[in-house]
């Protein structure tokens, strides 16, 4: 009986990648994550499951092909939605809107969208597809002195699949980052130390409570696996999202300060992140749920809170 292989779900993979870490990268993006961020920029890396997303303005309207996403769907979670406007050929194109509460995310309705209005968000790798598509732009990594990056979601929670890539990256001599969360046991941590090189690592607030209330997890283990990765001599950049009315005030920047203070010469870079809505059309392509929006902290108050930090000695840059 032929072995069954090792798979990782993953939701997109990104070449040429230049903000996930030194030089040109391949940023590979799995499926899944533990938190559940109200501001998160791609949420359809939190479901563990694959999920139908729906691209309203690549839809070409049911006139043009007969209905067929909605007769294809075997649960009826299809129905004609809204009209648009077609400025092109100067007509209204019928839409369709997908019942979430109905649809299974099966995917047939996807395989009959020509456009590609309709897609399935996830898709199931092995090892030996992803290190192969990974080692596709090698020539980029050795030229810029970039390499892979492994993200999410949060990429620990597929730990066993993630060492077996990291493995075989290594083995070619590819350098390697993860980005992370930090939220897992520690057991599961060192699994990956052997072959990671740089950690991109997620602080969002001091305060336990306040991350908890906010994102569904508590904060003891993100800050105990950062400690514990230093004293094991890890590399960080260390990545605060700036997000307004949670964690711009100046207690939080100073108490986070404080830590990567703590955490000496691991950390080689601290970004601050500010908010940004660009992810609201994401949410509204897998759930019809209304999002909560805040608006963007200004340059000034950006700069505000790098001068803060960098008052601990830190180095510090807006990304």
């Amino acid at each position: 009986m032929e072995e069954k292989q090792l798979t990782g779900k993953l939701y997109d993979i990104q070449g040429f990648s230049v903000q996930d870490g030194p030089g040109v990268r391949t940023t590979a993006f799995l499926k899944g994550c533990p938190l559940h961020c109200p501001w998160c920029h791609s949420p359809e890396s939190q479901a563990f499951y694959p999920q139908l997303s729906w691209i309203s303005m690549r839809c070409q309207g049911t006139e043009a092909c007969n209905s067929r996403c909605i007769k294809a769907c075997p649960k009826g979670a299809l129905e004609l939605g809204d009209q648009r406007e077609d400025p092109v050929n100067n007509k209204m194109l019928q839409m369709v809107h997908v019942k979430r509460d109905l649809c299974d995310n099966c995917g047939k309705c996807a395989d009959v969208c020509y456009p590609g209005a309709l897609y399935i968000c996830g898709k199931d790798y092995t090892v030996d597809e992803l290190v192969k598509r990974l080692l596709q732009d090698k020539k980029f990594y050795e030229k810029s002195g970039g390499g892979v990056t492994i993200s999410g979601g949060e990429a620990l929670c597929q730990v066993d699949f993630v060492v077996e890539v990291l493995k075989r990256l290594k083995a070619e001599g590819i350098h390697t980052a993860l980005d992370t969360t930090g939220f897992a046991s520690w057991d599961t941590v060192e699994k990956v130390i052997p072959y990671v090189d740089l950690y991109l690592y997620d602080l969002k607030h001091m305060d336990s409570k306040k991350l908890k209330d906010m994102v569904g997890v508590p904060n003891e283990p993100i800050l105990e696996n950062a400690r514990k990765l230093a004293e094991r001599g890890a590399k960080f950049q260390i990545r605060i999202p700036v997000i307004p009315m949670f964690n711009n005030d100046e207690e939080n920047i100073r108490k986070t300060a404080e830590f990567c203070k703590e955490l000496g010469d691991a950390v080689t870079i601290i970004q601050l992140l500010p908010y940004h809505n660009l992810g609201v059309s994401k949410y509204m392509r897998i759930s019809d749920k209304p999002v909560a929006e805040a608006t963007p902290p200004s340059d000034a108050q950006m700069q505000k809170l790098k001068a803060i930090m960098e008052e601990y000695g830190l180095p510090v840059t807006i990304h």
